[in-house]
């Protein structure tokens, strides 16, 4: 399938590791054009050299200075912003300050906010675009625990579906994808100490059918497949879908 993404200018926040990482060089495999995202200069310039391409852009998108500073870096020419940036904190209610809660809004919400309210302008005179944020299925289904971060993602798909109208009318396309557990470095290398513990094994695949065992897929998200939904979303192939928060759990938050 040609997603027609060759020659598209996109800008993926947080890029310089992790999921995002991941989706800039999906993006680079399409011929798009990249700014790979870091807070410093060494991790934007580390992760253009990891995966072979992209042009380096950094600031902290948590202040009002550092997203100015990535919005010129990409000469508002973006066509497609994926709000990748976000970050989780441990927490609970009988400890958390509301500086914690502030911090988490700040960290998974104004964060998108400011590189949309910069790079939206030049969306509308070209009159296309994709805007693709980056959220959680934990905000659909939250726990005890950390509840400053979920709230918080909870707001980004509220921002999601207000920017979805706000945008109505024109080329442009405003849609959330919502990952469930995602196979990262860090979540196999937790689940293997606990496997050893446990007696479940000592290898992923040992492994893994206990960790899903409440997944009817049986297996984790690998984060080659939130890219792939993340470019669909961002091609002209998608131009239908609008509005949406699409989880992507195998089945997690369906289940039986």
């Amino acid at each position: 399938m040609n997603l027609d993404l060759d020659g598209r200018t996109v800008l993926v926040t947080g890029s310089h590791r992790g999921t995002g990482l991941v989706i800039a060089r999906a993006f680079l495999q399409e011929s798009a054009r990249v700014f790979v995202h870091g807070f410093e200069a060494e991790q934007a310039d580390a992760a253009v050299r990891e995966i072979w391409g992209g042009e380096p852009v950094s600031g902290d998108i948590r202040e009002d200075a550092g997203a100015d500073a990535v919005a010129a870096g990409t000469g508002d020419e973006v066509d497609i912003l994926v709000n990748n940036y976000g970050a989780a904190e441990g927490g609970r209610w009988s400890t958390l300050a509301a500086a914690e809660w502030v911090a988490m809004y700040e960290t998974n919400v104004l964060s998108a906010q400011r590189m949309v309210q910069r790079l939206l302008p030049g969306m509308r005179e070209r009159d296309w675009g994709r805007i693709v944020n980056l959220g959680t299925t934990g905000a659909l289904a939250p726990g005890a625990r950390n509840p400053h971060y979920y709230a918080a993602k909870a707001a980004l798909s509220a921002l999601t579906a207000s920017l979805a109208r706000e945008v109505a009318g024109t080329g442009i396309r405003v849609n959330q994808v919502s990952p469930g557990l995602i196979r990262t470095p860090e979540v196999e290398a937790g689940y293997l100490r606990r496997g050893a513990r446990e007696g479940w094994g000592g290898t992923w695949e040992e492994v893994e059918p206990h960790v899903a065992a409440d997944i009817p897929i049986r297996r984790i998200v690998r984060r080659e497949e939130v890219a792939d939904l993340v470019l669909f979303l961002a091609s002209s192939r998608a131009d239908a879908i609008h509005g949406q928060n699409i989880a992507i759990d195998g089945g997690a938050l369906n289940r039986a």
